[in-house]
């Protein structure tokens, strides 16, 4: 039997409604059960404009622009590591991995720069942000990132969501 996450998903912009709150919840099910996430857990997320992911860069990161995604893990770990049950909070029994928050409006213009669907760039990101809450990073323009492009890749894939 398939343990439950919890994914809260909020917004406060405009045009998040159930079936967008459904592919974020979807992808981020795809996404843990592809990393051998077999325990259950909960990640929170948040959709945003343009305005507020720049505010929560400048006073989480002091980035002073807007992104595309943000990623807040609970653990610091490294790709294949994965907290265990005992990290679990005692009163719910999910392990909480961390935080998301997602821009809409970078989305939207994503979508239109890649050419692709708003629906396949929402998916990415969101896969790629819990990459990142599972550990694996982008800063090098070598191994790293090949290996977080391939598991971001296959994920999508697993979603039916190619480019």
């Amino acid at each position: 039997m398939a343990k439950r996450h919890y994914i809260p998903v909020t917004a406060d912009v405009p045009g998040v409604n159930d079936g967008l709150k459904a592919l974020i919840r979807k992808a981020i099910r795809t996404a843990l059960a592809a990393e051998g996430v077999d325990f259950p857990c909960e990640i929170d997320v948040s959709v945003t404009s343009d305005e507020g992911i720049h505010q929560i860069n400048l006073d989480m990161r002091e980035v002073d622009r807007p992104t595309d995604v943000l990623s807040f893990p609970a653990f610091d770990l490294t790709p294949g590591e994965l907290p265990g049950e005992e990290d679990a909070d005692p009163a719910t029994g999910l392990v909480p991995l961390g935080d998301m928050v997602i821009s809409l409006e970078r989305v939207r213009a994503q979508s239109k720069e890649y050419g692709h669907s708003n629906r396949r760039e929402l998916a990415y990101l969101v896969v790629h942000s819990v990459l990142h809450l599972l550990g694996y990073d982008h800063l090098d323009e070598g191994p790293q990132k090949a290996q977080m492009r391939a598991r971001e890749d296959a994920i999508m894939a697993e979603l039916g969501i190619e480019r």
